[in-house]
């Protein structure tokens, strides 16, 4: 509706960890390295005042009144964001 303000989301809160987790394993499972040599690149900093422990959108207005539904699971968007990277390095590597 004119006017109004929606959060879009999937229902897919989860700490920042297991984002990172998350990543790992797809980026190994795309890549063919080991999972347990990405996990271990991992390391831990000094939180930072205000630092979010993990991401959270209540998306409830958007469903209710508009009838959203994401059409990716988190865990698929992620995969297809991955391989958009590793097939399109030369958009990217400049960037570095």
């Amino acid at each position: 509706r004119v006017g109004e303000t929606y959060n879009v989301g999937g229902h897919n809160e989860m700490t920042n960890i297991d984002v990172v987790d998350t990543l790992c394993k797809l980026v190994a499972a795309e890549t063919g390295v080991d999972a347990s040599e990405l996990l271990a690149l991992k390391t831990c900093v000094k939180d930072r005042p205000g630092h979010d422990m993990r991401y959270a959108i209540d998306a409830s207005k958007i469903m209710d009144e508009l009838g959203y539904l994401p059409r990716e699971s988190f865990e698929t968007g992620l995969k297809r964001t991955i391989e958009w990277y590793l097939q399109n390095e030369a958009w990217w590597r400049p960037l570095l």
